[in-house]
């Protein structure tokens, strides 16, 4: 068969989904398949001994490498990103792009990255009182 007739077979990978909460305490990285199967979960807690280290950039990159191993033992290849923070804040923490761009150095195509950050609408009375003196 001559070279200009082969055509090239695409090895299929599995896709993952890659769910990142970040708060301004602590990075935890989920990787799910598409049906929502647990295939890795990695907070900071379990990468560091230090509370104020969990939300660093650099512990985030050590927890998405240690996600990324366990998903590339299962096959995956490709993930859909989901960021979430903390209800209502404006922005994620420190440690959301860090274990974005470790997942993509570890060799996963991100297809897409989505922030899924619940946005209070009214609901239930914030904690704590009232401050200062009441007449």
């Amino acid at each position: 068969m001559p070279e200009k007739e082969k055509t090239r077979i695409k090895k299929k990978g599995k896709v993952g989904i890659a769910h990142i909460f970040t708060s301004f305490n602590n990075t935890i990285v989920h990787i799910t398949d598409l049906s929502g199967k647990t295939i890795a979960r990695i907070s900071g807690g379990m990468v560091t001994k230090h509370d104020r280290l969990k939300a660093n950039p650099t512990v985030a990159m050590f927890v998405a490498q240690r996600a990324a191993e366990q998903a590339k033992d299962v096959g995956i290849t490709s993930l859909y990103v989901r960021i979430r923070a903390k209800t209502g804040s404006q922005a994620p923490g420190p440690g959301a792009h860090a274990a974005i761009k470790s997942l993509s150095k570890q060799g996963f195509k991100i297809v897409s990255i989505v922030d899924v950050t619940r946005i209070p609408r009214g609901g239930p009375k914030i904690k704590g009182g009232r401050r200062g003196r009441r007449v």
